[in-house]
């Protein structure tokens, strides 16, 4: 009674004395530590970073749990991840001034927040082996955090200019720890689920990336379009089918840009899903027509890596272009592989530079063996320049543009023998040059390669003179008797003594 007749002799006269301020709860005050980490912006809250880490190592499982909802969690998961992402750019320009700067504070900054997503998912790991808590109450904040730590994690892992040595050992741990707390043993499982029909973590992420790989925006975070690069590969058939409305527009809108780094990478997704994917659901929507035509225009492209990933994806499709063709009772189903080999064959025979000869030469032979078969009887005559021209040419060492043709050339003579006997004087001239220049050549190119040179040009030989009732050996038959070389007489007389 004293102490409280004094406390009213201090207050002023009318008034109450002042309540005492109710506690703060451990998720109340990780939601205000994360405040002032926003607050500070992208610089200046390493400190705020490293208390907001401590305080969730801090705090048990039970409390950050019932203190904090699962959409609460993803929230803080969402900013943290955003905290941590590279500076976003203005759309169409170049890189902004003090970039290595800014990239060096992006990857303290991941580091600090990888630190933060370390002990959220040791805290949901150790929840679930509570009675009062267990998976039932884990699983909905894991599905709200998850994609969120795995951006944070994909977009990290990697070297990129925004990461550093420390950044990206802190995402690989954070990886692994998301995939353990899931309860998947890969990083495939967790994106593709544990059971048929489970949606996994990838629906997630998508969802999340569909803001920033829309036509306005897949530049402007220059890190979205390697997290979606790097993570679709690990979703295969026949998981990534159910996701093919979400992956299938930012694949071809990278590789629609103007740059050839996205042209590759969108190619690249682009194949990945043509390989994953049924063909019944390429043809739905006329999308195989749709990814067709966005390959065949890189076809005027002259960059060598760019036009093998192109040809090596236009070979998967074009087998769905003619299904869905053929489904439509359209008259030539392999219409769009005569278009792409005419083109092909039309650059090839006016190509000088020594690196894309290579990649079409190395092309070639699964658009005749592959695809076209006896329907490359179409395109003899451009064929024929081709082959010819590329023959007489050294190519490097390693000889891969006349090792290519060559392969072609068997596989044409194979599929198209009725009509090579026409052709036989300038094949066999052809040929025979060939194994008359690998046999005086004293340059660099390696014995083994030599030797596959000659095996396939005898090999031409022979297939030749079976195609053509034995006028091979009738013709080489003075040469043969005249040369004095070991090696040239080998080749022929391989040839004489086929049957």
């Amino acid at each position: 009674m004293e102490l409280s007749g004094a406390a009213r002799a201090r207050s002023p006269e009318g008034s109450e004395p002042p309540s005492p301020s109710p506690p703060v709860l451990p998720g109340q005050e990780i939601l205000l530590q994360l405040r002032k980490v926003l607050a500070q912006g992208a610089g200046g809250a390493s400190e705020e970073l490293r208390e907001l880490s401590a305080l969730v190592e801090a705090v048990e499982p039970r409390e950050l749990l019932g203190g904090l909802s699962p959409a609460a969690l993803g929230e803080l998961a969402a900013e943290l991840s955003g905290h941590a992402a590279p500076p976003r750019q203005e759309w169409g320009a170049g890189d902004p001034p003090g970039r290595d700067s800014a990239y060096t504070a992006t990857a303290e900054r991941a580091a600090e927040v990888g630190g933060v997503f370390l002990h959220l998912l040791g805290k949901l790991e150790a929840a679930k082996a509570e009675e009062s808590l267990g998976p039932g109450v884990v699983g909905p904040v894991l599905s709200r955090v998850g994609g969120h730590v795995y951006i944070f994690a994909a977009t990290h892992v990697v070297e990129r200019p925004w990461t550093s040595r420390r950044s990206q050992s802190v995402a690989e741990e954070v990886l692994v720890l998301l995939v353990r707390a899931a309860g998947c043993g890969t990083v495939a499982e967790f994106l593709r689920g544990q059971k048929e029909g489970e949606e996994g973590g990838f629906g997630a992420v998508m969802r999340i990336l569909k803001r920033e790989l829309s036509k306005d925006t897949w530049k402007c975070n220059p890190a979205s379009k390697f997290v979606f690069s790097w993570t679709l590969p690990q979703v295969t058939r026949p998981w990534l089918s159910s996701h093919l409305e979400s992956v299938l527009p930012p694949s071809l809108l990278i590789s629609d840009d103007y740059q050839e780094e996205n042209k590759l990478l969108g190619v690249q997704c682009l194949h990945h899903i043509i390989l994953n994917v049924p063909a019944a659901e390429l043809c739905q929507f006329n999308r195989a027509q749709v990814v067709f035509h966005a390959l065949y225009n890189h076809l005027y492209t002259r960059e060598p890596p760019l036009i093998q990933a192109v040809l090596l994806c236009l070979l998967d499709l074009l087998p769905v272009l003619e299904r869905a063709q053929r489904l439509q009772k359209q008259s030539s189903p392999s219409a769009s592989c005569h278009e792409v080999l005419h083109l092909v064959l039309t650059h090839m025979e006016a190509e000088h530079l020594l690196a894309l000869r290579r990649v079409y030469a190395r092309t070639l032979p699964a658009f005749v063996q592959s695809r076209l078969g006896i329907q490359v009887a179409r395109h003899l005559k451009r064929m024929e320049r081709v082959i010819l021209g590329y023959l007489e040419v050294w190519d490097g060492p390693e000889e891969e543009a006349r090792l290519g043709i060559l392969q072609t050339l068997q596989s044409t003579i194979e599929h198209a023998w009725p009509r090579m006997p026409c052709r036989l004087p300038v094949l066999l001239k052809a040929l025979l040059k060939l194994i008359w220049d690998v046999h005086t050549d004293q340059g660099p190119t390696p014995e083994l390669v030599k030797t596959s040179l000659l095996q396939g040009a005898t090999q031409c030989l022979i297939l030749l003179d079976q195609c053509s009732g034995g006028q091979v050996k009738v013709l080489l038959e003075g040469v043969y008797s005249s040369c004095e070389e070991p090696r040239v007489q080998e080749c022929l007389r391989k040839v004489q003594e086929n049957t």
